[in-house]
């Protein structure tokens, strides 16, 4: 009923914002109303990629269809709508409960859901039948006419352009979440990844034991490691054609040794990173993930990371502080900051589009 395209974008966007990334739209197809008289259907079959199980999916497409309009007047009753969203496949196979089936029993009789299926997903599988959609469009009995129109539906993503910036980069405390949004990122804008990579780092436990004994060496060896691994993982790219998104900047050691080092290691330690740092490719876009300490405190406590656990909250706070009083002291750097002492962008898909929102 109504503006039926508009419905679909609609209903597309609201699943972005809510439920995943939409990897595959299909064209609209126009279809003949089935098993009632009415006006002619819109249909389409997208593709999502989620961290919800198929259970969930279901409960925010029902509250879609609420939001949207859609009045049941029984679940056997076949009716004109705003908008009708189906569950038909799913990467959990076999569903078979009281309140989902998995396959969708009845798609491999119906033309108007096999032919744009078809379109996204002709080899997929029906995992009761053994045979792909392809075979399932062809072999089928449903003689109805389905006819592909001009219009057609817009992947939600695209309205955030992050590959404008080339090269993202994505900063925060410890246990801010940076290495998770930079993973969302990549995953979602097929972004090449740069991640820190610290696990080997002989000094780091001791540090934590021993903060002023072990902080110059370990700060050196932090500085020549992400220096020359972002130097050679950055070489492996043109800035100028591919997206790139890192969860770390070099320039994060500097915040780090001012906090940890005595002054005479400190002016020792800018002149080092001064000659390197002038060599390096600098983010056309960099973004700092702020948390309040108690919510980092939590976070690390979280993962688990033995080392980690004695980290004393006024150590978090002079870090905090020293991001903040750097980011002010380079006004030619394109600075992001985004609170997200209240988001959980990792569990909660609205948290991360807005996150997205933010940056853009």
């Amino acid at each position: 009923m109504g503006n039926r395209l508009d419905f679909l974008q609609k209903a597309t966007q609201k699943i972005y914002q809510t439920i995943g990334g939409i990897r595959a739209i299909s064209g609209v197809y126009k279809t003949p109303s089935w098993g009632f008289e009415s006006d002619d259907f819109y249909n389409a079959c997208i593709a999502i990629d989620t961290f919800y199980s198929t259970s969930e999916v279901l409960g925010y497409l029902l509250q879609i269809e609420v939001e949207l309009g859609r009045k049941r007047e029984g679940d056997d009753v076949y009716q004109a709508r705003t908008i009708d969203l189906d569950i038909v496949l799913s990467s959990e196979g076999i569903i078979n409960t009281k309140k989902l089936i998995v396959p969708h029993p009845s798609m491999q009789d119906r033309k108007f859901v096999l032919a744009p299926l078809a379109e996204i997903a002709e080899k997929e599988k029906h995992p009761v039948l053994q045979q792909t959609i392809k075979e399932l469009l062809e072999s089928g009995e449903d003689d109805s006419i389905v006819s592909l129109i001009d219009e057609k539906i817009v992947n939600p993503k695209e309205g955030y352009d992050l590959a404008r910036f080339q090269y993202l980069t994505i900063e925060g405390n410890i246990g801010a979440g940076k290495t998770s949004l930079a993973q969302l990122i990549s995953n979602e804008f097929n972004a090449k990844l740069i991640l820190e990579r610290f696990a080997d780092n002989p000094f780091l436990p001791k540090f934590y034991e021993n903060m002023e004994r072990y902080a110059f060496p370990l700060e050196m060896s932090f500085l020549a490691d992400r220096y020359q691994r972002l130097q050679d993982d950055i070489a492996q790219f043109d800035l100028f054609t591919d997206f790139v998104v890192s969860d770390y900047d070099v320039f994060k050691s500097l915040i780090f040794a001012q906090v940890t080092l005595q002054e005479e290691e400190f002016v020792l330690y800018k002149r080092v990173f001064d000659l390197m740092y002038r060599n390096l490719a600098k983010p056309g876009l960099y973004i700092y993930l702020y948390q309040n300490t108690e919510r980092l405190l939590r976070n690390i406590k979280k993962r688990g990371r033995d080392y980690e656990q004695k980290i004393k909250p006024e150590y978090l706070d002079n870090i905090n502080k020293g991001y903040l009083q750097f980011m002010k002291s380079q006004p030619a750097l394109n600075v992001k900051i985004i609170d997200v002492s209240d988001l959980d962008f990792i569990a909660n898909r609205s948290d991360f589009v807005s996150i997205l929102e933010q940056i853009c």
